[in-house]
């Protein structure tokens, strides 16, 4: 569904803009484009609105306050990568690459640990396309699933997660590591809640040895674990999931069992403009890491985080 209405997103622009230099190009090649110079200038302030909301949300967190140069820099960014990745890799390169699940090795003979990639909010699995192949050339498996439905409840993904975690799982002989930006982390949160393990006749808890025999270590990339402040622009049912404050939320947190958090590396940012304050994007209990003067979907694609992901993921091997 994402893909769809994103490919019908772009060719909607790219008709207008090319509408736009086919009626006034004979007229004035300047006014032409002028009005293209206009649609990106247009662009480019809706990508910065909301920096300023962030910087001013941020004022109270305890994070260091992002110099001039570093929130330029990452406006830059978001934009950049918002083009690629809403304007290209989601529309058409959805299924550009397979999952990677290959042949299990003879008994007693090592392998990689294989990684389950969950995407975020308005996405799908073309997201993770640069992942995809590093991945590969690095000989982790991968399952990459588009959440569906896309404007649904994130409690519904969980059984399409669950299918991901058992296929790496088969395919390695190891529990996975599952990777999550944004929303994804909080869908992580959901399929343990209803997969994790035994529950708890009182609490309704999953416990949490249980779940650390189905995952072996949940990554997330500026996921909104205590809510986002920037969810209140929205009606979808799981972007309303995501708002501070919001009852799935504090039931979720409610049935996690003491300690779940250790399964967590948390990573946020001091110019994420989608997850703030800056302290939502962390869980108490988890290793929480900070990567200053990243902005949200940067995040996902800033090389030293996804190479510290990567080693992580080598040190997570055994």
């Amino acid at each position: 569904m994402n893909a769809r209405w994103q490919r019908a997103v772009v060719f909607g622009s790219w008709l207008a803009l090319i509408a736009w230099l086919a009626w006034q190009w004979p007229r004035s090649p300047a006014h032409a484009l002028a009005g293209w110079a206009l649609a990106w200038v247009v662009y480019g302030l809706v990508q910065a609105l909301p920096f300023v909301f962030m910087w001013r949300a941020n004022r109270h967190e305890p994070v260091p306050r992002p110099r001039l140069a570093q929130l330029l820099h990452a406006w830059g960014a978001e934009a950049l990568h918002a083009c690629v990745v809403f304007g290209w890799r989601q529309p058409f390169c959805e299924h550009a690459e397979p999952d990677w699940l290959p042949e299990p090795p003879p008994q007693g003979q090592a392998t990689r640990r294989g990684v389950v990639l969950l995407h975020g909010f308005l996405c799908n699995r073309g997201f993770w396309l640069p992942w995809m192949r590093l991945l590969r050339a690095r000989g982790h498996a991968y399952v990459a699933p588009t959440l569906e439905p896309a404007f649904g409840s994130i409690d519904d993904y969980a059984a399409a997660i669950d299918a991901a975690v058992r296929r790496v799982a088969a395919a390695t002989g190891m529990p996975p590591v599952i990777i999550g930006h944004s929303m994804g982390g909080l869908a992580a949160r959901a399929w343990l809640r209803a997969y994790g393990g035994k529950r708890d006749e009182k609490t309704g808890a999953a416990g949490a040895d249980a779940a650390e025999r189905r995952v072996h270590r949940i990554i997330t990339l500026g996921s909104p674990h205590g809510g986002a402040w920037s969810a209140f622009f929205t009606r979808a049912h799981n972007g309303a999931q995501m708002r501070i404050g919001n009852r799935w939320l504090a039931a979720l947190r409610q049935h996690e069992p003491a300690g779940r958090a250790a399964l967590f590396t948390c990573w946020y940012s001091n110019c994420d403009s989608v997850v703030f304050p800056a302290s939502t994007a962390t869980l108490p209990g988890a290793d929480n890491r900070l990567v200053p003067g990243v902005a949200h979907l940067q995040m996902a694609f800033h090389a030293p985080l996804v190479q510290a992901c990567l080693e992580e993921l080598e040190e997570l091997a055994a």
